[in-house]
C-alpha cells in the first residue's frame, strides 16, 4: 500500500469514529436526554472501543497477513456503523429515563463496536507500511498524525457543518456506506479481485442495512443541533405538548392562551398577577422559549406589555411559530442565542420580571445557575422586580438547595414555591405575597405546596454550597 493511500485510509477510519461519537448523543437523546452524564458515558465508551480496537488490531496484524485483514475490517466497521441507529431505536425504549448505567449500556451495544473495529485499522496499516525497522518511528508517527487529523476533521465537520444540514440517520448511513465501499476497494487492491458472488452478497447487506438505518423512524419529528423536537396533539384538538429530547417541556392551548395546564407555569404567571393589577403592562424577559406558554399568557392578559424571549435553538422558535400558535413582533420579540451572552448585553433596569425556564434535558444549563449569572440578571431588574426560576430536582434536592443558596447570596428575599414535579424560586428585593400566589394557582384547580421563605428556607438549604462559575456541578447534584 502506498503511503498516500495508507494516510487516506487511517484518516477516513478515524474521522468515522468521531462522526459516530458526536452523532451518538443525538441518537440516544430521545431516550436518555443530553447532559454531562450522557456525553461522558458516550465519550468514555468510545475511548474504550478505541483502546480495545488498537490492541486487538495490533495482535491480529502480527498473527495474520494485514493485506487480508484491512478490507474486511473496514467493511465490518461500516456495517456496524449502519446498524447503530436501528439498534438504538430498538434498545432505547427499554432504558429510557435511566441513569449512568443505562447510558453506558446503550453505548456499549451501539457505538462501542464500530469504534473498536475501526480503531483496528491504524495498527493494521502500520504493519503494512513497516518495511524497514529503521523507519518505524517515522511510519508510526505519520500515520498517527493522519489518524488524529481525521479525528479532528470528523469532529469539526460533524459538529459545525453536517448536523445543521442533514438528518442524523442520513449522516450515519452515508458514513457506513462510505466505509463499506472503501473496504471493498482496499480488499480489491490488496488481495485480488473478489468473487462476484461475494460482491453481490455485500451489496445486498449494505442495501438492507442502509435502508433499515434510514427507514426506521425515530421518535423525533425534527432534529436540531440541540434537541430532538416533537409536538403531540392532545385529545380535544386545541392542546399541543412540546417534547424536547426525553422531556415534556410545555403544553399550549391554541384556543385559549390563558389556560395554563402545568402547576409551575401557573406559579410563574401568578407571581405577576399577585404583584401587578390585572391588565397593567409589564416589561418581562423569559430565558428559554420552549412552548412560549407564559409569553402568550402575558400577551393575552396584558396586551401592552413588552415581552422579550431568549431561546438558544432556532428550530424551537420555528416549531413554536408553525405548530404552537406563536406570533412574534415588536411586543413579543425573540432573540436566538445563548442567554449568558445575551443577558450581558442588556441595559440595566430594563425589566419588571425575568423568568428562567431554560433546560438541557432535566438540567438547567450550569452557566445559567451561578452567582455571577444571577448577579447579571438582578442588574436587569427594576426596583421591586423579580427573578422567577423553574427547576427540576430529585429526591435529595441537592440542586434545589444549592440553587436556593446561590439566589440567597444575590437577592435580599428568596421564596420557594414547590409544584408537584417542579420547583419555582423567586428572588426579589422585597418579600412577595406568596399566599396570594398560592391562592391564584389553586383557583385554577392546580396544586402547590406551602411556600418556604426566610428561616424555613434557610433550614432546608442547610450547608449547601452556592454555585459559582468555577464550581457548578449541576448534573452531579441531580443524580
Amino acid at each position: 500500500m502506498r503511503p498516500a493511500a495508507a494516510a487516506i485510509v487511517v484518516f477516513l477510519a478515524s474521522a468515522a469514529i468521531l462522526v459516530l461519537e458526536i452523532l451518538a448523543a443525538r441518537l440516544v437523546a430521545p431516550y436518555l436526554g443530553v447532559s454531562l452524564d450522557t456525553y461522558t458515558g458516550i465519550i468514555g465508551t468510545v475511548l474504550a472501543g478505541i483502546a480495545a480496537g488498537a490492541w486487538l488490531g495490533g495482535r491480529a496484524a502480527d498473527r495474520w497477513a494485514p493485506q487480508l485483514l484491512l478490507g474486511p475490517i473496514l467493511v465490518l466497521g461500516g456495517f456496524l456503523a449502519l446498524a447503530s441507529p436501528t439498534l438504538i431505536n430498538g434498545l432505547g425504549p427499554s432504558v429510557a429515563g435511566g441513569g449512568v448505567a443505562s447510558i453506558i449500556g446503550l453505548s456499549l451495544w451501539t457505538v462501542f463496536l464500530p469504534a473498536m473495529v475501526l480503531s483496528a485499522v491504524t495498527p493494521v496499516v502500520v504493519k503494512l507500511q513497516l518495511n524497514d525497522l529503521a523507519t518505524t518511528g517515522t511510519v508510526v508517527g505519520q500515520l498517527s498524525a493522519w489518524a488524529t487529523a481525521g479525528a479532528l476533521f470528523g469532529t469539526f465537520g460533524t459538529g459545525f457543518f453536517l448536523v445543521s444540514r442533514a438528518p442524523t440517520r442520513v449522516i450515519v448511513a452515508g458514513t457506513g456506506l462510505l466505509l463499506m465501499a472503501l473496504g471493498v476497494l482496499v480488499a480489491w487492491r490488496l488481495s485480488g479481485r473478489p468473487a462476484p458472488s461475494s460482491l453481490a452478497a455485500l451489496a445486498v447487506v449494505a442495501a438492507v442495512t442502509g435502508a433499515a438505518a434510514l427507514g426506521v423512524n425515530g421518535p423525533c419529528k425534527s432534529e436540531s443541533a440541540y434537541f430532538c423536537i416533537r409536538v403531540v396533539e392532545e385529545p380535544g384538538g386545541s392542546v399541543r405538548t412540546l417534547l424536547l429530547d426525553d422531556l415534556t417541556h410545555s403544553s399550549v392551548d391554541l384556543r385559549n392562551p390563558r389556560n395554563l395546564l402545568y402547576e409551575y407555569i401557573a406559579i410563574m404567571a401568578a407571581t405577576v398577577d399577585a404583584s401587578r393589577p390585572r391588565g397593567d403592562a409589564i416589561s418581562m424577559l423569559q430565558i428559554g422559549g420552549g412552548g412560549f406558554t407564559l409569553p402568550r399568557y402575558i400577551a393575552a392578559t396584558r396586551p401592552a406589555s413588552q415581552i422579550d424571549v431568549m431561546e438558544i435553538d432556532p428550530a424551537v422558535v420555528d416549531t413554536a411559530r408553525d405548530e404552537l400558535g406563536l406570533r412574534t413582533g415588536a411586543r413579543l420579540a425573540v432573540e436566538v442565542g445563548d442567554a449568558r451572552l445575551l443577558v450581558a448585553r442588556k441595559q440595566p433596569r430594563t425589566y419588571d420580571f425575568v423568568f428562567g425556564d431554560a433546560f438541557g434535558s432535566r438540567s438547567v444549563p450550569w452557566h445559567l445557575t451561578t452567582r455571577e449569572f444571577l448577579s447579571s440578571v438582578r442588574r436587569l431588574l427594576r426596583p421591586g422586580g423579580a427573578y422567577v426560576m423553574n427547576l427540576i430536582d430529585r429526591d435529595r434536592l441537592e440542586f434545589l438547595k444549592a440553587q436556593a443558596a446561590t439566589m440567597m447570596q444575590v437577592f435580599p428575599s428568596v421564596t420557594l414555591l414547590p409544584a408537584p414535579s417542579n420547583f419555582v424560586l423567586v428572588g426579589t428585593d422585597r418579600l412577595i405575597d406568596a399566599r396570594r400566589v398560592v391562592e391564584l394557582v389553586e383557583q385554577r384547580g392546580l396544586g402547590v405546596s406551602a411556600p418556604l421563605t426566610g428561616s424555613r428556607l434557610r433550614r432546608l438549604v442547610g450547608g449547601a454550597k452556592p454555585l459559582r462559575d468555577d464550581f457548578a456541578p449541576v448534573d452531579q447534584l441531580l443524580r
